[in-house]
């Protein structure tokens, strides 16, 4: 059975599942006969997406374009089997994520080092190459026609510099890959439940304070989450963000984490601060499974932003 969420505007949130249900999200977007679909998930998220095409009556001609945020496997790990399945589509793709997507075995070696071959295949499954002439480079602001629908691109370094967001004006909502972090479904109702996302190793702190006002200077009503789901009202959202950039930063700064000792003195402690300022006492042992892995790579990437930026 296929598992998504129908949205408004003709927008339809497909689980990518990605490690479990919940946890990566992969959009549809529909106008007249046409489809885009903004991230990929992994090899093993084909499945529910061609699952999710037949239960809207979509057939794979339809899809006109695959446009993965950025790199980051769980956002284009599935894009080289998409564009073998929708032979009419081109790949949308920022223009330091190109070379990754039509030779990816850069992108596969580092995380199989990380990883090891047997979680990589777990995770990640299959990568593909994509021919270079399907492949189609956005630069900032660029439009896109999906019918008679409006895409706009916009640039967001921060969490990384190959990552844009996408602007649909007919939702007036907002693709925004990792820009905006991450927000899971038992959080959804807590008033500080948007988190910055920041892995190794592009983590800019002042990048991404300028990236998420740049994206709130188009007024959303809404953000399409990658992890996970649509969230509304953002503006509400604005400040306890950017406040949590700056605690981040500030916590990192504070344990100065050099080595694998002070990384997980870092991932501690960042737990610690998001739990006590989501004020989940009910459900602190919840939230904390949900966010487990992302606070572990979020203090490899602090970690990592702090040695470059103190040891170079």
């Amino acid at each position: 059975m296929a598992q998504y969420t129908t949205l408004s505007q003709d927008i339809y949130c497909i689980d990518a599942l990605y490690v479990k249900p919940d946890v990566a999200s992969i959009y549809l977007l529909r106008e007249a006969d046409e489809v885009a679909i903004i991230e990929t998930g992994t090899f093993h998220s084909m499945a529910n997406v061609l699952a999710t095409l037949a239960d809207l009556g979509i057939a794979d001609s339809q899809v006109r374009y695959v446009i993965p945020t950025h790199v980051h496997l769980d956002h284009a790990g599935g894009a080289g089997a998409m564009m073998q399945r929708f032979q009419q589509a081109s790949l949308i793709i920022h223009p330091r994520g190109a070379r990754h997507m039509t030779d990816p075995q850069k992108l596969i070696e580092s995380t199989i080092a990380v990883y090891g071959p047997e979680v990589f295949e777990r995770l990640y499954g299959r990568i593909e190459p994509i021919p270079e002439e399907r492949v189609i480079v956005a630069q900032d602001l660029d439009r896109f026609s999906l019918d008679s629908r409006e895409l706009l691109f916009i640039d967001t370094p921060g969490h990384a510099r190959h990552h844009f967001c996408i602007y649909d004006k007919t939702s007036a909502g907002v693709f925004t890959g990792d820009t905006f972090g991450i927000c899971y479904e038992p959080m959804k109702h807590l008033p500080r439940c948007l988190l910055p996302s920041c892995p190794p190793t592009q983590f800019d702190p002042p990048a991404l304070h300028e990236s998420v006002n740049h994206i709130m200077s188009f007024a959303p009503e809404r953000l399409y989450l990658t992890h996970y789901g649509e969230l509304a009202n953002p503006a509400t959202q604005l400040s306890s963000f950017e406040r949590w950039i700056d605690e981040y930063v500030d916590l990192c700064n504070s344990i100065a984490p050099r080595d694998q000792p002070g990384e997980q003195e870092l991932q501690n402690a960042l737990l610690q601060l998001v739990l006590d300022e989501l004020q989940v006492a009910e459900k602190r042992s919840e939230v904390a499974k949900v966010l487990e892995n992302d606070t572990r790579l979020n203090a490899q990437g602090l970690a990592h932003w702090w040695r470059q930026s103190n040891d170079g």
